[in-house]
């Protein structure tokens, strides 16, 4: 069930079919309470994240954070955990979902409407300690208006015929339903999606505002954030790849990667594999130009961030160097990383491994 600013939101007699959906996501955006909302996230300052700036001066404490990248999910508590966030988000969406009562949030960074159902499950595992009479505070962020110019401008286009252009919307929609069928009661707090997150150029081509956000543990507080390779930790490399294989891995099918473990505050990595089918893949793609890689391998490729490419050609450098995955993960064993004062270290059965340098800079 959904609420926005107190009161129930009643979306029609029947809400089974995806068009409903579709309405009640419309009446949604045009919201007062949620387009108010909308406008105060659009007017935080961005937050860039980084190792450097998390130093800060001198006696300073680091804040502890988690970070989600696509198709992973992290269920924090704030006694452990100060800072949860993820970014790189341009036809994904990222989904806040905070207890009142305990504090629990749990974040997901949400690419496919066929994880929805799945991943929400997971989130609240642990965030609404099943009792279904629990208050949970939602904040939806990030997917933009990515149908073409021409269609986002044709006249006699329905608002029906719209919402199922381009990838965000679908995405929006199921994720909107999913709440709404669900027994929980969910308080939208934020809705900075679609149109709300979408600025355009001279030629009507759509770009997203933000890509990413954070939230902070402690009061629940969400604003836009972006973050730089130093705090995509640990083990950036290997996570990414894992997202791609994953596709290809039944076990995964309709559920968000787990990596956090929320009760001890450590990254276990799950072992994952690839074939020599995705190294000759790797090893293909790697010779295309830019403007080639953009269009094979993004959902919005004029939306990327500029370190886009950089990114998806390290994963592949790794593959072509690593063929054999076990080299990874020796035993089908997990990566398992506990939190330091200098960041993450990664551990072997339960014991630190002495590494010279910080973990996130070791698969470069």
């Amino acid at each position: 069930m959904i609420f926005v600013g107190g009161s129930v939101v009643d979306p029609s007699e029947t809400r089974s079919s995806p068009s409903q959906a579709g309405d009640l996501l419309m009446a949604l955006l045009e919201h007062p309470v949620l387009v108010s909302s909308s406008h105060s996230f659009k007017a935080i300052p961005e937050r860039k994240f980084s190792v450097s700036e998390q130093a800060g001066s001198e006696g300073s404490t680091q804040s502890k954070c988690v970070y989600v990248f696509q198709r992973e999910y992290a269920t924090v508590d704030p006694e452990l955990v100060d800072l949860v966030g993820t970014d790189e988000a341009t036809t994904c969406v990222g989904i806040v979902i905070r207890n009142r009562k305990s504090g629990m949030i749990s974040v997901a960074h949400m690419d496919s409407p066929t994880v929805v159902d799945g991943g929400l499950t997971q989130m609240l595992s642990l965030v609404h300690n099943h009792g279904f009479d629990v208050e949970l505070d939602v904040h939806l962020i990030g997917g933009f208006d990515d149908s073409s110019p021409k269609q986002a401008s044709h006249k006699t286009r329905s608002k029906r015929q719209e919402i199922w252009d381009g990838y965000s919307l679908p995405l929006c929609i199921k994720i909107i339903d999913a709440l709404w069928r669900s027994r929980e009661n969910f308080h939208i707090q934020t809705l900075c999606v679609l149109g709300h997150n979408t600025r355009r150029d001279s030629e009507g081509n759509g770009y997203p505002i933000f890509n990413g956000f954070l939230a902070e543990t402690s009061t629940g507080r969400i604003l836009p954030a972006s973050f730089d390779r130093t705090t995509r930790c640990p083990e950036e490399i290997v996570r990414r790849i894992r997202v791609s294989v994953s596709y290809e891995d039944p076990s995964w099918d309709g559920r968000l990667l787990e990596t956090y473990d929320t009760r001890t505050d450590q990254f276990k990595i799950a072992p994952c594999t690839w074939t020599m089918c995705q190294l000759h893949i790797a090893m293909t793609l790697q010779h295309l130009s830019d403007s080639e890689i953009l269009r094979t391998c993004s959902t919005s490729p004029s939306a990327e961030a500029p370190d886009f490419l950089d990114n998806i050609r390290r994963c592949w450098d790794y593959l072509i160097h690593r063929p054999d995955w076990r080299e990874t993960f020796p035993m089908k064993q997990p990566r398992v990383f506990k939190r330091t004062a200098g960041g993450w270290t990664r551990c072997t059965q339960g014991s630190p491994i002495n590494h010279p340098t910080r973990v996130d800079y070791l698969v470069n």
